[in-house]
C-alpha cells in the first residue's frame, strides 16, 4: 500500500511512499529498541558531535530540501529555504545545549539524565523540518532511538530528510514509518514505545494519552492553539495592524501560534480595523515559485472546507465581512478581514488555521482579558499597547505571551502551551531534559 503526496496549488501527484503495515512497524520499532542499546553508551558529548555533524553535512542540499518542502507543503521558496536553512542550523545548535543539559550534575548527590528507550515522534505538516527537529534532536543526544512518523500530508520531505541524515548517522537510531492516523496508533500504543512527542491537534493529543494511559509512557505534545491578540487604546495602532495581519496570515494562517482572534479597544477599533483591512488587501494568492505571492494554498480541500464553514458561520451570526472570505478552487482561501466576531460564532471558539483576520471590539480591559481566556487553548497569546500592557500580560493565560510582539522568546527557549494545548514542552534546559529520566544517585 502507497501514500500518495500532492502539490496543494494544483492537485499534482508529486510522488509516494510505502505505508507500513503491522510488520513493518513492529521489525522498526523491534530495531530501534536493539540499536538503543548501543547508542545509549555511546558518551553523550560524542552523541552531539555526531548529530551536529551530520546536520551540517546537510547544507550542500538545502536548496534541493527547500524546492521538495515548497512543492509537497505549498509555502513559498523564500519562507520554505528559510525553514530548512532554520532545521540545520536548529539541529546542530540542539545538538550541544541539549548535551549541556543533560550532562550529570554534581551538587550534593549526583543526578543523571539517562535514556528512557525508543521515541515515537509524530509531527505535523505545516513545519514538517522545523518541528520534527526539535523534538527527535534531544531525544538522540539523550541517548534515545527514535521513530519518526510525519504527516501523511507531507511524507516525501521528511523521507528525503531522513534519508540524507541517516547517511551520517549510526545505523538504526533514527527511523521513519509511513502512514495515516491508523499508523500513528499502532506505534503509539506499541509496547516497545516509552516516550511520545508529538504535534498536532488537541483530539489526537487526548487519544495518545489515553492509548499512553495504560503502561504510563511519557509524553511531549503541544496541541495547537487558538491565539488572542488585545490591542488597547494606547497601542501603537499601526504597529498592531502590521502584526495582526502578517501573524494571521503567515504560511496561509496555517501556524499554530497564529493570531486566531483579536479584540481592539471600541475607541480605536474604526482606524485598527481601516488599517488592517488596507494591509491585507495587498496580499496576493499564489503557488511556491510565484514570486508576487504572499499567501499560499491551503494544505488540502478538506481544511478548505473548515475554513469556508467557519467564515460562513460568522457571517450568518452577524459578523461583517470586509474583505475576502471566499475558497478559490478548494485550494486557496482569499486573504479575508472580518469585524464583529462574537463567542457564539465557531470561529472564536476553534482554531480556523487559516489567512483571515478575526476582529472584535471591547470596552472594558477586564472584557477583553475574559474573552481573551475563555478558552480551551493556551498556546500563545500577545496584547499590544503601553501603560497597562505587563498587566494585561500578567493575566493571560498562556504558555508563551509577547507584549508588542509574537509570542515566543529567544534562542533556546521553551515552546510551550497551557491547558490543553499542551503536556510536557520542549526546548530550554528543562525541556531538554523531558527527554530523559532523571535518576539521583547518592
Amino acid at each position: 500500500m502507497t501514500l500518495i503526496s500532492y502539490d496543494p496549488s494544483n492537485g499534482l501527484v508529486l510522488g509516494e511512499v510505502s505505508v507500513a503495515d503491522q510488520d513493518k512497524i513492529n521489525a522498526t520499532i523491534a530495531h530501534a529498541k536493539l540499536q538503543q542499546l548501543s547508542w545509549r553508551q555511546t558518551p553523550i558529548h560524542e552523541r552531539s558531535r555526531i548529530i551536529s555533524q551530520a546536520f551540517k553535512a546537510l547544507i550542500p542540499f538545502q536548496d534541493e530540501l527547500a524546492e521538495l518542502l515548497c512543492k509537497e507543503m505549498g509555502k513559498s521558496l523564500d519562507r520554505g529555504t528559510g525553514e530548512v536553512r532554520g532545521a540545520l542550523f536548529s539541529g546542530s545548535y540542539y545538538a550541544a545545549e541539549a548535551a549541556k543539559a543533560l550532562a550529570p550534575q554534581t551538587d550534593g548527590s549526583g543526578v543523571q539524565y539517562r535514556p528512557l528507550g525508543v521515541c515515537a515522534v509524530i509531527s505535523p505538516w505545516n513545519y514538517p523540518l522545523a518541528m520534527a527537529v526539535n523534538l527527535f534532536v534531544p531525544a538522540l543526544v539523550a541517548g534515545n532511538t527514535v521513530v519518526f512518523k510525519p504527516s501523511e500530508e507531507t511524507p516525501l520531505i521528511a523521507e528525503r530528510f531522513t534519508r540524507l541524515l541517516n547517511q551520517y548517522l549510526p545505523e538504526g537510531i533514527l527511523n521513519i514509518l509511513h502512514g495515516d492516523g491508523e499508523v500513528g496508533s499502532t506505534i503509539v500504543a506499541h509496547e516497545s514505545i516509552d516516550l511520545i512527542a508529538f504535534t498536532g491537534s488537541q483530539a489526537v493529543g487526548k487519544q495518545i494519552m489515553a492509548s499512553a494511559a495504560s503502561s504510563l509512557k511519557r509524553l511531549i505534545m503541544e496541541l495547537g492553539g487558538n491565539d488572542p491578540m488585545i490591542v488597547l487604546e494606547d497601542a501603537n495602532i499601526k504597529a498592531a495592524a502590521q502584526f495582526a495581519v502578517a501573524s494571521s496570515f503567515e504560511n496561509a494562517g496555517q501556524m499554530c501560534t497564529s493570531t486566531e482572534r483579536i479584540y481592539v479597544a471600541e475607541s480605536i477599533s474604526s482606524e485598527f480595523i481601516q488599517e488592517v483591512t488596507a494591509l491585507a488587501s495587498q496580499y496576493r494568492l499564489g503557488s511556491w515559485n510565484e514570486t508576487h505571492a504572499d499567501i499560499g494554498p491551503i494544505i488540502n480541500a478538506k481544511q478548505v472546507r473548515k475554513i469556508q464553514s467557519h467564515i460562513d458561520d460568522a457571517l450568518r451570526k452577524g459578523a461583517h465581512l470586509l474583505l475576502g472570505g471566499h475558497a478559490i478552487q478548494e485550494r486557496y482561501i482569499e486573504p479575508t478581514v472580518i469585524s464583529g466576531i462574537t463567542h457564539e460564532m465557531v470561529m472564536e471558539q476553534q482554531e480556523t488555521f487559516g489567512p483571515v483576520v478575526a476582529i472584535s471590539t471591547f470596552q472594558t480591559v477586564r472584557e477583553a482579558i475574559a474573552r481573551a481566556n475563555d478558552s480551551t487553548y493556551g498556546l500563545g497569546a500577545v496584547v499590544f499597547g503601553n501603560q497597562d500592557a505587563q498587566h494585561v500580560a500578567a493575566q493571560l493565560e498562556a504558555g508563551m505571551i509577547g507584549i508588542n510582539k509574537g509570542p515566543g522568546g529567544n534562542g533556546d527557549s521553551p515552546w510551550i502551551g497551557a491547558k490543553q494545548s499542551g503536556f510536557g514542552f520542549h526546548g530550554s534546559v528543562q525541556g531538554h531534559r523531558q527527554f530523559a529520566q532523571m535518576t539521583v544517585v547518592s
